[in-house]
């Protein structure tokens, strides 16, 4: 057995013997989860961010993320098997790091890959041979061989494959899913060199249900990336077809409905008020970018992600038609409240929600916009929408109700009294087929 092998081997048997310390690099929604698979399986765990108030929160055993327990976090701080820290000068202590940070676009729409970038470099300077590192957020394929290897390597003069270990597995989480957690879920790997891809495999392995190798670091940053843009494709078909059908006086929620009962060929997908979330609005402008490298226009993922990128001026263009034809006045002037502000019902995730983008384009037409929701007290700073930050969720009661020319839910949340806000609304515009799916009929209410 050659040294590598047997460094690889020495990891392995220490992630069987449960030895290995996990290091886990952006304490959120992906980091938070992976930690706690890892507790749930006797694995020692230090988390860093660089949020030091969010550190401090996660130490004392306070709720970061609503939808995410704390009890082993808790427990794992009385043994002392997890710790959180902003010292990452600590970053040599684990055995395997794995990355979690976001990896947003910028305003052109291209990948902004410097979190990724800045962590690799923090790494860099404290890295020491053995170690193995792991992305795990979602990127273009070739961003682990062609920014993560060659910074690593130039700052340490340790190489890839022999000193130390690199690989990729995309994160699956679902946000607030109840049926599938983060050890439910089979985890794709792929690593730079065979050695890498075990010690990469050995290590999910002990914390998911199945494990899924792959050739190569760049094929398994593909999977990520089809897994999202075979999402974001076939929402905007339907966010198309509900235009179509609209105006032909049909129910695109009806229609699906009946299509699903089909047993094989479909699979539902359901039209909104635009794309929200940590993946499904971002990735597939990856690949796009990464495709013009190639001289190849992705022409099908462009006109989707257009789509997807116009249904909140559609739907504003509904709310303002519905308020003029519905009520007599004019848009201008006209008070909205908006319902619901996560991206998706039940949890407190407000990234990328069409919902923020509704109030700017309400407010830029005239109109005054407010909120309601059960999750997201305030509205919390954003890279896109730094006008809304510290935005109050209003109470939804009758008075409030009745004080709004319109309703607009843009969020299904399942804690809302939707009974209470078709009563007492003036007109009530439903994106998400909410009134439908609670059996609520009434002459006010109006799908967008």
């Amino acid at each position: 057995m050659s040294a590598t092998s047997q460094a690889a081997q020495s990891f392995i048997d220490h992630v069987h013997g449960r030895e290995v310390v996990l290091g886990i690099v952006g304490l959120g929604y992906v980091g938070i989860p992976l930690a706690l698979a890892a507790l749930r399986r006797g694995i020692k765990v230090v988390g860093f961010d660089i949020d030091q108030p969010r550190v401090d929160q996660i130490n004392a055993g306070k709720e970061t993320i609503k939808h995410i327990p704390m009890e082993l976090i808790v427990e794992g701080l009385k043994t002392g098997r997890f710790n959180a820290t902003t010292d990452f000068d600590r970053l040599a202590e684990p055995d395997a790091l794995l990355i979690c940070v976001p990896t947003p676009l910028s305003r052109h729409r291209e990948p902004d890959l410097s979190y990724v970038r800045q962590t690799t470099e923090a790494i860099a300077r404290r890295l020491r041979p053995g170690q193995l590192i792991v992305l795990e957020s979602t990127t273009y394929p070739g961003t682990t061989d062609e920014l993560m290897r060659p910074i690593l390597e130039a700052a340490t003069g340790l190489k890839s494959g022999r000193d130390f270990f690199l690989a990729y597995s995309p994160e699956r989480e679902d946000p607030g899913n109840g049926e599938f957690g983060t050890s439910d879920i089979p985890k794709v790997v792929g690593g730079d060199g065979p050695d890498a891809l075990a010690m990469a495999d050995a290590l999910y392995a002990a914390l998911v249900v199945k494990t899924v190798p792959v050739s190569s670091t760049a094929t398994a940053e593909a999977v990520k990336l089809t897994e999202n843009i075979f999402r974001a494709v076939n929402i905007a078909l339907v966010n198309e077809l509900k235009q179509v059908y609209a105006a032909m006086g049909i129910d695109i929620w009806e229609v699906i409905d009946a299509a699903k009962t089909k047993p094989f060929g479909y699979m539902p997908f359901y039209p909104g008020p635009g794309l929200g979330g940590h993946c499904i609005p971002i990735d597939p402008f990856y690949l796009t970018w990464k495709a013009r490298e190639f001289d190849v226009t992705t022409r099908f993922i462009e006109l989707a992600g257009q789509i997807n990128t116009d249904m909140p001026y559609r739907v504003v263009d509904r709310l303002a038609e519905l308020v003029d034809t519905q009520l007599g006045r004019g848009f201008s002037g006209a008070r909205i409240l908006v319902l619901g502000i996560a991206y998706k019902k039940n949890i407190e995730d407000m990234r990328e929600s069409p919902a923020l983008k509704l109030i700017e384009l309400i407010e830029a037409r005239g109109a005054s916009a407010a909120y309601h929701d059960p999750h997201i007290a305030e509205i919390r700073p954003t890279r896109k929408h730094g006008g809304l930050t510290a935005r109050k969720s209003q109470a939804l009661s009758a008075e409030t109700l009745a004080a709004f020319d319109a309703v607009l839910i843009a969020t299904d949340h399942d804690d809302v009294d939707y009974g209470l806000v078709v009563r007492h609304a003036k007109l009530v515009v439903d994106t998400r087929n909410a009134c439908a799916r609670h059996g609520l009929a009434a002459k006010t209410i109006f799908k967008a």
